[in-house]
């Protein structure tokens, strides 16, 4: 079996002379829907890439090669890479990454016992050996000769400056996530929101974690924040928790919280305007117990006060509880959709007022029994009513259109008949700024059915692997989806063709990172151990027609000071973890590696430089603090738009923004929808190029009321527009 090939052991478990402690880098290949090894291999076709894809497609190392990645370049010729990716020291390590190169092309897989459950077991790569690491300079390369050809903006750079902002947040995970390993719903990691929650003026963070506390972290301006988690009162520190919204629930202005967790109560915090807070869930009746995810604020009726729709996942743990209390997972929980006991309904509550919520989703015909992990609104009938589309990441997504603020029709069928089966992130954006909202979808579990290589990750999974995996695919796109709104009600799928699929994704973050009026994308993607490094993906948005691969230009990739991996957990190779097969041979204690990787993120004008900059939540790491030197290389022409409801809800959610300037009409929705597992409370951000006027702002209100803010507007600041009491 290969975890005992006594050379791969030799180049891969090295005693750290300096510790005396042995470091090991190991990968348990697993497919989330079967226990069994399977084989699923990508063809290497011979056409050039397509568009969108950041890299051209890499040939396979094999018997007769020379050991050396080789990358096809648009003509199609071949060539090596210029230095060979897999070379070490020494005979035993050149071997042994073949060997193991050779085994995640192929998507080998060999059978372990561990902890009562059988498991695929391979080594985990270090980073000379990684084919997620080995290939970042061909990814540079090929992301800076595109770039060049195109017509976006790319003159800037993100660096992460963690290190100079005082933030010392580090996410930690339950043991089924790391010593404990399986394929289980606690992958997903946890999110990461943005309100001003103390009334100062500057943008502050809230990290959730699994394991330890949830820290809130105050701006302090320049870059800088401090602690103030404990006055604040929201560590939950008992409880695993996973994702976090801010929105004000009773129209005081300020930025309250709700905190999503695995079965130990979720939280509603109300904010007192200074920035402390106190739970009132049970007092809200929204302390529900199960296995929730995101959570979404709304105005389903335009009543003027927003409410809730929480997504609950499915039933995927049982009662026994691992170190830290969390609740063990369940052996086969990636099968959890096929036992229809395991089913958890996502829930819609009604806001009565006066702090009080109702479980309506049964009076408004919304009942939805999908895995969710997450949802979206948007008002894609035009009728000033939010509709609702709700993810499954275990099958088809949902579509239910809002009918009058008394009820829900379920229309997916007619509008998304081909939805992705394994749908993660969500964001509505106006890709072209045409006035009318498109779809972006990503989707993480149809990229769980074969083993990739970073040359094909911009592909659409095989059909063949996914109808083994999953049997029920046929109305399913296996990837990403990018829906194209047409107008009255039609919508067209182009992922593809503007370069919208990549591997591995989680959630997308949605802003304008380069100031130029269109839409670009973060997508938080990885998959940690025990699996290869996975970069994440920044799509450029070259004027409404393409994106453009861009983190290996802009800074986002190689990560700061070229990190990859990072220690995921310690055996006691003497005691306690002896039997344990990563034992073998192992004498005190051994460091287990995994690949650092992002679960969620925000964008946002951390530092009031006038663009923005993007903060992650990693998984089991430390957060990234990228901060965008784009008002350094230009002069950046924006404008924030904060709407204030009065008849609508305070927060102003659902209201639909247009910036006319220079001829164009630049549309956003207000929606909090600021990345995976969260929702924030931040002003629009609208790049304006070059122009030095905004014509005019028009804004329609969730009460549908019809506002015009006619120039002279100031640009480069904040305009908060306060909704009137009639139509003006």
């Amino acid at each position: 079996m290969l975890r005992d090939d006594s050379l791969l052991r030799e180049a891969l478990c090295t005693p750290n002379t300096e510790t005396g402690s042995v470091v090991v880098q190991c990968l348990t290949a697993l497919h989330y829907v079967s226990a069994e090894p399977q084989v699923r291999t990508r063809a290497a076709p011979i056409e050039e890439s397509r568009p969108g894809s950041e890299n051209p497609p890499m040939s396979r190392v094999g018997p007769g090669s020379n050991g050396r990645i080789a990358v096809k370049e648009p003509t199609t010729r071949l060539r090596g890479s210029g230095r060979d990716p897999l070379a070490c020291s020494g005979r035993l390590r050149v071997w042994a990454a073949l060997h193991l190169l050779i085994a995640l092309l192929l998507g080998a897989s060999v059978l372990a016992q561990d902890h009562g459950h059988d498991h695929a077991t391979l080594p985990v790569p270090p980073p000379d050996q990684d084919p997620g690491v080995t290939t970042l300079d061909g990814r540079k390369r090929a992301q800076t000769e595109r770039l060049a050809a195109s017509t976006v903006f790319h003159g800037f750079r993100f660096e992460d400056r963690l290190p100079g902002s005082g933030i010392g947040f580090r996410h930690q995970i339950v043991d089924d996530a790391g010593y404990d390993y399986k394929p289980v719903h606690y992958d997903h990691g946890n999110g990461i929101a943005v309100a001003d929650v103390d009334g100062d003026g500057r943008l502050d963070l809230y990290f959730t974690t699994q394991l330890g506390r949830n820290e809130l972290w105050r701006n302090l301006g320049g870059g800088r924040f401090e602690d103030v988690t404990g006055p604040a009162g929201v560590a939950l520190e008992e409880r695993v928790s996973v994702a976090a919204s801010f929105a004000d629930i009773d129209n005081d202005g300020d930025a309250d919280l709700y905190v999503t967790t695995v079965k130990m109560g979720n939280v509603l915090f109300s904010n007192d305007g200074n920035g402390r807070f106190s739970d009132v869930s049970e007092q809200a009746g929204l302390g529900h117990v199960g296995h929730s995810s995101a959570a979404v604020f709304f105005d389903y009726d335009r009543d003027g006060l927003i409410d809730l729709f929480l997504t609950n996942v499915g039933v995927y743990t049982g009662d026994e509880r691992g170190r830290g209390g969390y609740f063990v997972g369940y052996a086969d929980a990636f099968k959890g959709h096929l036992v229809p006991e395991r089913t958890e309904r996502s829930i819609l509550f009604e806001n009565l007022g006066g702090g009080r919520f109702e479980d309506v989703s049964e009076k408004v015909g919304l009942v939805d029994e999908s895995w969710s992990g997450d949802a979206a609104f948007a008002d894609l009938t035009g009728d000033a009513f939010p509709d609702l589309y709700v993810l499954n990441m275990q099958g088809d997504d949902h579509y239910y259109e809002g009918r009058g603020g008394t009820g829900f029709v379920d229309r997916t069928a007619e509008l998304f008949p081909r939805t992705p089966w394994g749908a993660m992130g969500i964001e509505f954006l106006d890709f072209d700024n045409d006035g009318r909202l498109d779809l972006y979808l990503t989707d993480m579990h149809s990229d769980m059915v074969e083993n990739v290589v970073p040359g094909r990750e911009g592909e659409k999974s095989s059909v063949e692997g996914a109808r083994q995996a999953y049997t029920d695919i046929d109305n399913n796109v296996l990837g990403n989806a990018f829906f194209h709104n047409l107008g009255e009600g039609r919508f067209v799928e182009v992922s593809d063709a503007i370069g919208a699929e990549n591997y591995w994704p989680w959630g997308i973050s949605v802003d304008d990172l380069n100031a130029d009026g269109y839409e670009d994308v973060f997508v938080a993607a990885s998959m940690n151990y025990p699996y290869r490094y996975s970069v994440n993906p920044l799509l450029l948005n070259d004027r409404g027609e393409q994106f453009h691969r861009s983190e290996m230009v802009l800074g986002i990739e190689p990560r700061r000071a070229g990190r990859t991996h990072t220690e995921w957990f310690t055996l006691d190779c003497s005691a306690a973890d002896r039997e344990r097969p990563l034992c073998e041979g192992q004498q005190g204690d051994v460091k287990v590696m995994g690949t650092l990787g992002t679960r969620s993120a925000v964008i946002f004008d951390l530092d009031d430089d006038g663009d923005l900059d993007i903060v992650t939540n990693e998984f089991n790491s430390e957060p990234q603090v990228l901060v965008s030197n784009l008002s350094e290389m230009k002069a950046v022409r924006f404008l924030k738009v904060r709407p204030v409801g009065r008849a609508s809800n305070r927060d102003g959610l659902g209201a639909l923004v247009t910036v006319s300037v220079a001829g164009r009409r630049l549309t956003k929705q207000h929606d909090g929808k600021s990345g995976y597992l969260s929702q924030s409370r931040l002003p629009l951000y609208f790049g304006l190029g070059d122009a030095g006027a905004v014509d005019s702002v028009h804004v329609r209100w969730p009460s549908g009321r019809e506002q015009t803010v006619s120039a002279p507007i100031e640009i480069d600041g904040l305009l908060e527009i306060v909704e009137p009491d009639s139509e003006g």
